[in-house]
């Protein structure tokens, strides 16, 4: 599934066609949106919100999110059914197995900014004072939690756990108040770590827990366990990492 700052790539690429104040000619795919509504539309914008890529016009927005399969393609296309094409005069943009939904309202109408660890809205107070509303919660949990980071994923996750020598299976409660600052610091910082990283190709090089087998800091071997409640897999060292309870 890709996280916030894949997103932004898609965003970034997107605009580099200059498609804002561009009519959509036509719409094809198999998504179950009214596609005649889109066709003709005008671009306003296109922005990123978590792990979402959405696509403004006046009165409504289009929404992909690409799931754990979704991928897309920019003026080329895929042997694969095509879930959503949108062609313009001279680009086209295609998504594939991907959540497509059409909101009949503006974006800023829908979402909060605030909680997007991506975005210039971000707002780091805001977030901690969710994280202390919440103590039962275990943290591999709040970092997968879209409400409180927003593109944060399993990568970021384990990545940030790691950064802040916390075990996944702390709660939040139990965490002391500059450890929870900690991770509120650390998951915007490595979303744009790993923005860099991806931009360079280099992303998997920088890893230094997720997939790992063995603590670069400890050298003994990392745990792997499915856990929370999304059941995603954690790898972390029992030894660096603190269990805060």
């Amino acid at each position: 599934m890709p996280e916030g700052p894949s997103i932004v790539i898609l965003k970034e690429a997107v605009a580099s066609l200059h498609l804002e104040g561009k009519q959509i000619r036509a719409v094809t795919g198999n998504s179950k949106i009214d596609q005649q509504a889109l066709s003709g539309q005008t671009v306003l914008s296109f922005r990123s919100w978590g792990k979402h890529f959405l696509i403004c016009f006046k009165t409504c927005t289009l929404r992909i999110h690409f799931l754990l399969f979704g991928s897309y393609r920019i003026n080329e296309r895929k042997p694969s059914p095509v879930r959503l094409s949108l062609q313009f005069a001279n680009d086209e943009l295609n998504f594939y197995a991907c959540s497509i939904k059409l909101f009949d309202q503006p974006v800023d109408e829908i979402y909060d900014w605030s909680v997007d660890i991506m975005a210039e809205e971000w707002d780091v107070k805001k977030a901690l004072e969710k994280l202390k509303k919440q103590p039962h919660m275990l943290s591999c949990d709040a970092l997968l939690d879209q409400d409180l980071f927003a593109g944060s994923g399993n990568i970021i996750k384990n990545e940030v756990l790691f950064r802040i020598r916390t075990h996944p299976l702390s709660t939040l409660g139990g965490l002391p108040n500059d450890k929870l600052a900690e991770m509120v610091r650390e998951v915007r910082n490595y979303a744009f770590d790993f923005l860099r990283w991806k931009k360079e190709f280099t992303l998997k090089k920088h890893w230094l827990a997720h997939t790992k087998r063995t603590c670069p800091r400890c050298q003994i071997p990392f745990t792997k366990m499915h856990t929370g409640r999304t059941n995603r897999r954690s790898f972390f060292c029992n030894n660096c990492q603190v269990l805060y309870t």
